[in-house]
């Protein structure tokens, strides 16, 4: 349940996507509040400006939490964002030990306003194979003593 505080933070965010277009990057912001609600770090989206496809602002808000809060801390915090997480975001936010997601745009929503974030191929991808080869690697780090 969405309640008026995260209206108010979900605003922030949607306030720092504004921003990020005045800088002339994509539309995209979000932070990352612990459970007082304080901000704790906030992030726009610089694909463009850095070249870098990974650069969503709910991936470096994922990485910093992984990296600056103890795992109980980050359990509690929740993100703020102003559309829902791709799904390389989704994968990081689950790594990262974030508690909570409060997006202001659904996926098919950003579709019907620009038709073209809905236009990513599919890549194939083939497998499983080797999997006695592939296996070795796995083995010897999660049963090493």
């Amino acid at each position: 349940m969405i309640t008026a505080a995260d209206e108010a933070l979900l605003r922030r965010a949607i306030g720092i996507a504004a921003r990020a277009v005045e800088a002339g990057d994509a539309p995209y912001g979000s932070l990352l509040a612990g459970p007082d609600g304080d901000v704790l770090a906030e992030a726009h989206n610089t694909v463009r400006r850095d070249a870098d496809i990974t650069a969503h602002p709910e991936l470096k808000l994922a990485r910093w939490a992984a990296r600056e809060l103890e795992p109980e801390v980050a359990a509690g915090t929740t993100m703020y964002t102003s559309c829902q997480p791709c799904g390389m975001c989704a994968g990081a936010l689950v790594r990262s030990g974030i508690g909570r997601v409060v997006y202001a745009l659904a996926t098919e929503q950003l579709v019907e306003l620009n038709p073209e974030s809905g236009a990513w191929p599919v890549v194939a991808q083939d497998g499983p194979a080797l999997f006695e080869e592939a296996r070795g690697p796995i083995d010897a780090y999660y049963r090493a003593d």
